[in-house]
């Protein structure tokens, strides 16, 4: 039998290794690093927050590699959560409480974060949902200057959550509804556990309104729509049934929220005065870049609207089809023909404009009177058609159907890159 001959590694040049150099010191504060302002607010907690804070404080002092503080945001406690604040903090270093008479999560946070000396500030709920093992991934973004908002979430690949089947399904639709109204590119507005740069934050508290739970939904839609950029933390989450959360009171606030917003965009309220991002740009001194031309980007816009027509025509036809069996012709086209509308926009929105800056209701607004021209166009152009020759027959009917619909799908096209998805769009390699 003949042995199996090993298989040996090639060799490797031995080198010295380079020698680690210092660090340039001179480009950062004199405290040698960005300083940390995390707000606990509270309210009638006077169970938690001891555990909370020595749980925290703990963590930090062990080796939290940025100059830290906490502070103990009570929001017009009726219980004994104030002078237990106080008692702690008289134990614990680093520790201070704020309180306010009045009500509400968002106040405390647009207070304290308001008036904060801190180069960044970061909140976190009282039960400690929200494993501390992603503290630091939140804030060294934004210490580093990459990022300028930091949230922890609870839907982002990777993340583990531990909670029932209602308070899922309730996020999950939440989120899903802010992404369909808003476009927004995050995946989870209501986690408490954030984290941003002051300078950048101030101008946004100038424009917040809520003083309750849509605080942090608020903070986030204003900071995409502004430009500034969002990091995600994936997060592990444990619920704890003990909250203080009126789901049912909270989803209705949320929702006239989302509503004020929307309006708030479209006047050009929304826009505040932060300092925008510098555009993407080659770091190797010898890259080969694509020349600045619209070409690319014309192509891909072509190719996606395309796709996505082929797509919609299959699905309106699938969807017909299923409703057939329940409704007239009449009602099935119509109520097939509006979901795959609403679908064909998100889509376009998404993919074939990605880079423009139109709100989604204006955008499927827009849309929409286009799908009720390009319907009047193609009837009036079959019936015009059935006038001019009564005896012509369905496939002739058809094939006018048919040229209708190309035309008024170029004239669509058209319309939508030049009048309803304006903005600036990226070049698309």
């Amino acid at each position: 039998m003949t042995p199996t001959p090993h298989l040996t590694e090639p060799a490797a040049r031995t080198e010295r290794p380079a020698p680690f150099q210092p660090a340039d010191r001179s480009l950062l504060p004199d405290t040698g690093t960005a300083t940390v302002d995390i707000v606990v607010p509270v309210h009638n907690e006077e169970r938690a927050l001891p555990g909370c804070l020595r749980t925290l404080h703990a963590r930090l002092s062990e080796g939290f590699p940025f100059p830290w503080r906490i502070t103990v945001a009570d929001n017009a406690s009726t219980d004994e959560t104030f002078a237990t604040a106080r008692r702690l903090a008289d134990e614990l270093p680093g520790v201070g409480v704020v309180h306010l008479d009045r009500k509400g999560r968002g106040l405390a946070l647009r207070t304290v974060w308001g008036a904060s000396d801190a180069d960044i500030v970061a909140y976190m709920d009282v039960d400690l949902s929200t494993g501390l093992d992603g503290l630091l991934p939140l804030v060294a973004p934004l210490a580093s200057g990459h990022s300028d908002l930091a949230i922890g979430s609870r839907l982002a690949p990777g993340a583990r959550t531990v909670r029932g089947p209602r308070r899922e399904f309730i996020s999950r639709c939440y989120n899903g509804i802010i992404r369909l109204t808003h476009g927004v590119r995050f995946t989870d507005a209501q986690c408490g556990f954030k984290a941003a740069r002051t300078e950048v934050l101030r101008p946004l508290l100038q424009v917040t309104r809520d003083d309750a739970w849509f605080f942090d939904t608020e903070l986030l839609l204003l900071a995409e729509h502004n430009g500034l950029r969002v990091h995600e933390v994936p997060v592990d989450w444990v619920e704890d049934v003990d909250t203080r959360v009126d789901v049912v009171s909270t989803a209705a606030d949320d929702l006239r929220g989302l509503w004020r917003i929307a309006r708030l965009k479209a006047s050009g309220g929304a826009r505040v005065a932060v300092r925008p991002r510098p555009a993407p740009a080659a770091e190797h001194p010898d890259a080969v870049l694509a020349p600045a031309t619209r070409r690319g980007v014309l192509s891909w816009e072509v190719g996606c609207f395309i796709a996505i027509g082929v797509v919609s025509t299959a699905g309106q036809a699938l969807l017909y089809w299923l409703l057939r069996g329940w409704w007239t012709p009449a009602v099935a086209n119509l109520v097939s023909l509006f979901v795959l509308t609403v679908l064909n926009t998100e889509a376009n929105r998404r993919l074939t404009f990605r880079h423009s800056t139109t709100p989604p209701a204006r955008a499927h607004f827009g849309a929409g009177g286009l799908f009720v021209l390009g319907y009047l166009v193609t009837s009036g152009a079959v019936l015009w058609f059935k006038w001019l020759h009564p005896g012509a027959s369905p496939a002739a009917e058809t094939a006018v159907l048919a040229a209708a619909s190309v035309a008024v799908t170029g004239v669509r096209f058209a319309v939508l890159r030049l009048a309803v998805f304006v903005g600036p769009r990226g070049r698309t390699s």
